[in-house]
């Protein structure tokens, strides 16, 4: 008799900016041949908007009222779009990352974006990173991560990422940004950013990037046999 076809699992891997969880979830995503959503693209798509609407950031009805009307996409090849526009590089920018962390505090945004992350997460078979994924987007993720790393480590790859693209800014100017927005997502009152009760916390001050994806992948066949046990 045909045995059906196992339930893929959804993967949440949470965690401040720099800590390397893009590189890793991509990888991870890779592996076991699933869907990579970067939920932060997602809300720097937003920003991109406020940007290019001149939307008031200070008017949270203004922003909930045109993030609610637009259509954001995500691209296999992680490429990001607005309304049709391919926004990619944009939502990298300075402008765009000083601006995002203080929209995704706005719960009108949150739950337009919620919504979207949990469609995209419903069937199973994603790996999705972001700063809320495990306590609140895919709450029931079999497989749930904190990735995190110091400070000063994440503020080198910030600079090394950015330098890639052709920008540079000053470390100093870095450490205070990358600081300020650990303390928005840490503080605010909409689903701050904090490992879930049931995440196992990965350092990768510690780890490599190749032993951070390891682990992940021990962690997701751990979970498979307990959710479909031979």
């Amino acid at each position: 008799m045909t045995q059906p076809p196992q339930r893929l699992l959804s993967i949440a891997i949470d965690g401040p900016a720099g800590a390397g969880k893009s590189t890793v979830a991509r990888q991870v995503a890779q592996a076991l041949g699933y869907t990579y959503v970067d939920t932060g693209a997602m809300y720097r798509a937003v920003a991109c908007a406020v940007l290019d609407h001149e939307v008031d950031p200070a008017d949270s009805a203004a922003v909930t009222a045109l993030a609610d009307g637009l259509d954001i996409r995500l691209s296999p090849d992680a490429r990001v779009f607005v309304n049709g526009r391919d926004v990619t590089e944009w939502v990298r920018t300075p402008a765009v990352t000083n601006l995002t962390s203080p929209l995704s505090a706005l719960p009108g945004v949150r739950r337009r974006l919620v919504a979207l992350q949990r469609a995209m997460g419903a069937a199973g078979g994603v790996v999705m990173e972001g700063r809320d994924i495990g306590t609140v987007v895919l709450p029931d993720a079999e497989v749930k991560v904190f990735l995190t790393a110091s400070l000063e480590q994440r503020v080198a790859r910030r600079q090394r990422e950015l330098a890639g693209r052709g920008v540079t800014l000053p470390r100093e100017q870095l450490q205070r940004d990358i600081a300020a927005r650990d303390a928005r997502d840490g503080s605010r009152d909409v689903a701050p950013m904090q490992p879930a009760p049931d995440a196992v916390v990965l350092d990768s001050d510690r780890l490599s990037v190749n032993e951070v994806v390891s682990r992940i992948l021990e962690l997701h066949e751990e979970a498979r046999r307990r959710v479909h046990p031979e």
